[in-house]
């Protein structure tokens, strides 16, 4: 089985990235994670994908001028490492319309919110302040707009009497940990594809992958 090289972009914790290691583990999930770039100095998932034996690399961003500057690296290095597919995970950096065009329907991002819904940071504290009784995680191909783009999978969470911003935020992550592997999953076995803007999902197989989709109640 021929598996997606896939690299995998961080900022910080890695929390996602350890989720989508974990998952690359079983030889027989269709994606590989090869290389991990984070853009700050220190980032714990750089240690993470260490320990898991994958190349990791710190591209400092605030030593180029440019978004774009620094995106033409981080694109080089990516091509470098044979990188055929691009998650973000945590990735605090807005991405240029000529990197995610370089990338383009290769490129998923995983945003903690329903989109639309709550775009942007905050949006744990936002959803409370909103009153809606559900909350989330989508994951989207990325394009230019901030956080827009066609949806691969959502994981609903109840939002429960009493919530903070924490403990809502503590119950999203763990939604997004079997989220992330599941629709980079479909996207590696070519079930998630793009058609006029849109995702075309093929549900005929893994009813467990789509019972995380689809169902909030198993996550």
């Amino acid at each position: 089985m021929k598996r997606l090289k896939t690299g995998v972009l961080i900022s910080g914790k890695g929390t996602n990235l350890q989720a989508l290691l974990d998952a690359a583990a079983d030889a027989a999930y269709p994606a590989e994670i090869i290389s991990v770039i984070a853009n700050k100095a220190g980032a714990p998932g750089l240690e993470k994908a260490r320990k898991a034996g994958v190349k990791a690399a710190f591209i400092d961003h605030t030593l180029y001028e440019e978004r774009e500057d620094f995106e033409r690296e981080l694109d080089a290095k990516l091509r470098e490492d044979g990188v055929e597919f691009v998650a973000l995970a945590g990735f605090m950096r807005i991405l240029t319309p000529w990197f995610v065009d370089k990338w383009k329907d290769r490129l998923i991002n995983i945003h903690p919110s329903l989109l639309p819904a709550f775009k942007g940071v905050h949006t744990h504290e936002r959803a409370l302040e909103s009153g809606v009784r559900v909350h989330g995680a989508t994951v989207h191909y990325v394009r230019p707009e901030m956080d827009e783009g066609p949806i691969i999978g959502q994981a609903a969470v109840p939002v429960l009497a009493g919530d903070t911003k924490q403990t809502l935020a503590d119950r999203v992550l763990v939604a997004e940990h079997k989220l992330y592997p599941a629709c980079l999953k479909l996207v590696a076995e070519n079930r998630a594809r793009v058609t006029a803007g849109r995702v075309r999902l093929d549900r005929d197989s893994a009813p467990s992958t789509d019972a995380i989709l689809s169902n909030p109640s198993s996550v």
